[in-house]
């Protein structure tokens, strides 16, 4: 697409992605253009497909109450917040809606997304009818999670805000990755 939310007609498009990560979802949810784009595609029963952080999008927009999905595990709580039923799996379909937890499911995300956008099998309402909510993730086994203090530092020469990390419980259990993704978490900033 290359117009602007407030150009576009939501009328052109068969079906709507919403964005993942952590930016872009977060911005498009405090627009109230955005918000109603998105409205119009569920009014529809429109396709909107979505992973990652993207379903705070379809959670500030409102149309969340009943509606069983997944995300990234970190927002978990806001979605049920909302009303929502939150799977812990890699991809869940209720009707119009298909959403997924994030990049590492993107094999299972990808297929399933075509499919709604070429609706080539029937739209379940829901791919776990009477289910509860999932639990709330804790850290994945072998793995500590702490506060870490560090400082950013203003022109001032004041900050103060606080970051935190996860480790691996015992040095066995890093991988060479995971030792340079904590080594970059404990410097300044």
């Amino acid at each position: 697409m290359d117009k602007t939310v407030s150009e576009a007609d939501p009328d052109d498009y068969d079906g709507l992605l919403l964005p993942g990560g952590f930016i872009n979802p977060d911005l498009l949810r405090q627009s109230a253009e955005a918000r109603e784009f998105v409205r119009a595609f569920a009014a529809s029963d429109k396709p909107i497909v979505t992973l990652c952080h993207g379903p705070w999008v379809l959670a500030s927009a409102g149309l969340l109450n009943g509606r069983t999905l997944t995300s990234w595990p970190g927002i978990r709580d806001d979605l049920v917040n909302a009303d929502a039923t939150w799977l812990d799996e890699d991809v869940v379909r209720d009707g119009n809606l298909v959403t997924s937890r994030g990049p590492q499911d993107m094999t299972a995300f990808v297929p399933a997304m075509l499919d709604a956008f070429a609706k080539t099998s029937p739209e379940p309402r829901t791919t776990a009818p009477g289910r509860e909510s999932d639990p709330q993730r804790t850290p994945r086994p072998g793995r500590r999670c702490d506060a870490v203090a560090a400082e950013a530092v203003s022109s001032h020469g004041r900050g103060g805000h606080r970051f935190g990390r996860c480790r691996p419980a015992s040095p066995q259990i890093a991988t060479a990755e995971e030792d340079r993704v904590l080594a970059g978490l404990n410097r300044p900033v």
